[in-house]
């Protein structure tokens, strides 16, 4: 191959572009790329041997609705899964770093800093092997000042005659409709340094988007701008939800609706209504690593009330969760010691089968320290996956006795068969669908439903029978007749 020039936008283009990383970021984002720029050979690569062999097989190693139909068209076309990590970014043009950045849980910033080993790593792979010049794209969400870390390591070790640029490229996805949001994005950003060669390889990148992207939402800027611009947005959205889940408290106690609450907030066109739904809690691998974030760097800036501000963000969610598990025993009469609850939704939300930070999690662990035997029901989530979050030596001390009162089910009438409670951890759309007619019936009594994402037609269920409980109101059933033969249409 002849060695990589920048070019200008007008006259750019790319023929071979790498992933370091397949997961939720890399694998989604190249299989669009691939699929929008078919001229363009995209290779995704991981170190993990069964995840490539997932990529390349019927089973894709994340779910994501419409995804494995683009994967199958362009799959051993233009679109490669590899675990020959170094041929890849030898050969590739323009390299993406979709690599975990996990929150610390050691040394110094543990619990709030990102962990960036693994980013380092990818840059030094990058000095090793790279004999011509690369565009090398920063799309792991990682802290301010990342790029000119990764930019020291490449320039400290790069052979004569290779150069590099590199980039910031924050993804924008929200699992479940992450297909959608690669496909349609409210805007797509990328950093640069402000120089002609940087202000060029951005524009490489720009011919990579325009393939479907209209060019008026593809934002350029610096590079520190377009890696706050990320923390931000996800502080700005954590922040709405855990100021609707605040509301929430006062609602149950006072008599408001919080749903109604949120729809009258939600038509202040200053305001808008998205992020306004309270639930049981925020999760996912964003929201809470990227606040964490967002806190350390205004700890390392010396900007304690800045830094304890959004700190409180993640202490409202964590309020948030444990009250939900508190009103579940209150109204369990005190105890949920040796009584089977029915746990329907595992995963962070719908639509995925990813469990990171789920609020699901922190809710069968309160349950099952007070002595809960729980069945646990997810449509994406293997079993194998809720008991190693569940056994985590972070989340629990006592692994064995999880097992004794942890069990999984395939099928949701079959957790429910016999329990003194239902609790909605996941707002799946299935669970609106179910018989709860017939579920009620094969419940012990009094029989409990806890709405953790007001899903669910709460008055049809008090009209079956059922003591509903839900998030941000108090349920009346003076005027609710029992009817047992009433099925819920939620």
């Amino acid at each position: 191959m002849k060695n990589f020039q920048y070019q200008t936008f007008a006259d750019m283009t790319l023929s071979r572009i790498c992933c370091i990383g397949a997961g939720y970021v890399g694998g989604p984002t190249c299989t669009i790329i691939a699929d929008k720029c078919p001229d363009v050979t995209v290779t995704v690569t991981d170190l993990s041997q069964d995840r490539i062999n997932q990529w390349n097989s019927d089973n894709l190693p994340i779910y994501e609705p419409g995804l494995d139909e683009i994967v199958r068209r362009r799959r051993n076309k233009n679109l490669f899964f590899s675990t020959d990590v170094k041929k890849a970014v030898i050969e590739a043009e323009l390299i993406f770093i979709c690599v975990n950045t996990p929150t610390k849980n050691y040394g110094l910033g543990k619990g709030r800093a990102a962990d960036l080993k693994y980013v380092e790593a990818a840059a030094r792979m990058i000095a090793e092997v790279a004999n011509q010049s690369k565009i090398v794209v920063e799309k792991s969400t990682v802290p301010v000042k990342a790029a000119e870390s990764i930019s020291n390591i490449l320039k400290a070790n790069q052979r004569l005659g290779v150069q590099y640029q590199v980039l910031s490229n924050p993804e924008f996805l929200a699992e479940g409709t992450a297909v959608n949001d690669l496909l349609n994005p409210d805007r797509v950003l990328i950093g640069g340094e402000q120089t002609k060669e940087g202000r060029e390889a951005v524009e490489s990148l720009c011919w990579i988007y325009s393939h479907w992207v209209p060019r008026e939402n593809i934002i350029t800027m610096n590079t520190w701008s377009s890696e706050l611009s990320k923390l931000a947005a996800n502080a700005f959205l954590a922040q709405r939800i855990s100021s609707i889940n605040a509301m929430s408290a006062i609602c149950e106690m006072t008599g408001a609706d919080v749903t109604e609450v949120a729809h009258a907030v939600g038509t202040d066109t200053r305001i808008g209504n998205k992020f306004l739904k309270a639930s049981v809690g925020f999760g996912g691998s964003c929201f809470q690593k990227d606040v964490l974030n967002m806190v350390y760097l205004c700890e390392c800036l010396n900007l304690p009330e800045v830094a304890a501000y959004w700190q409180q963000v993640i202490n409202i969610n964590e309020y948030q969760k444990r009250r939900f598990a508190n009103r579940i025993i209150e109204s369990l009469f005190n105890t949920v010691t040796n009584k089977k609850l029915a746990v329907f939704g595992f995963s962070f939300k719908k639509d995925t089968g990813d469990t990171r930070e789920s609020a699901a999690i922190y809710v069968c662990k309160y349950l099952t320290d007070e002595g809960a035997n729980l069945r646990i029901y997810d449509p994406k989530v293997t079993d194998k996956k809720i008991f190693s979050e569940l056994t985590n030596p972070l989340m629990c001390e006592d692994p064995e006795r999880v097992k004794e009162l942890v069990t999984t089910y395939p099928d949701p009438y079959e957790a429910a068969n016999g329990t003194h409670a239902l609790v909605i951890c996941t707002e799946w759309d299935q669970f609106t669908t179910l018989d709860y007619s017939k579920i009620y019936q094969k419940m012990l009594k009094p029989a409990f439903i806890f709405d953790g994402r007001l899903i669910l037609d709460h008055e049809a269920l008090m009209k079956i029978g059922f003591q509903v409980v839900t998030i941000g109101k108090k349920l009346q059933r003076s005027n609710v007749h029992r009817s047992f033969s009433t099925s819920s249409q939620s």
